[in-house]
């Protein structure tokens, strides 16, 4: 699929598919449309909303995590207390890493499985999606 030919709609598409847990990159697709002359306003919002409900995506497929699973993949219980009193600990404040490759979507569906509060979490998982895309049009203007 040819994302640059879609606009707007393709920009949404890889900024979604690029939050989940499928490993792809809308950058490539965000800079493409800014290099030619698509609205920079637009152009963030849009990647802004689909990178965020990607995330989101995320977080409710952590919710419906279910302890038992990772135990059945070779967690012992120890190691998922850890795991869970480490993002109680940081909590809210994760969603402001989730634009970092390789590490932001798991932590996203880690804080769905842990259950962090959500609005706080997404508040602040939007601000660092929109903080992403604002940059990288300032450093490529």
């Amino acid at each position: 699929m040819d994302f640059f030919e879609l606009g707007y709609l393709g920009l949404f598409l890889a900024a979604f598919l690029s939050a989940t847990i499928i490993p792809f990159s809308s950058e490539f697709v965000f800079l493409a449309l800014i290099l030619n002359n698509y609205n920079p306003s637009t152009t963030i919002l849009v990647a802004t909303i689909g990178n965020a409900l990607g995330s989101l995506t995320n977080y409710w497929i952590g919710l419906l995590g279910n302890p038992l699973w990772l135990q059945k993949l070779g967690m012992s219980e120890e190691k998922i207390l850890i795991f869970q009193q480490r993002i109680k600990k940081y909590g809210i404040w994760l969603g402001m890493v989730s634009w970092v490759p390789f590490v932001g979507d798991p932590l996203t569906v880690a804080c769905g499985y842990f259950r962090v509060r959500f609005y706080p979490f997404m508040t602040l998982v939007v601000i660092a999606k929109f903080l992403r895309y604002l940059v990288l049009y300032l450093f490529f203007i």
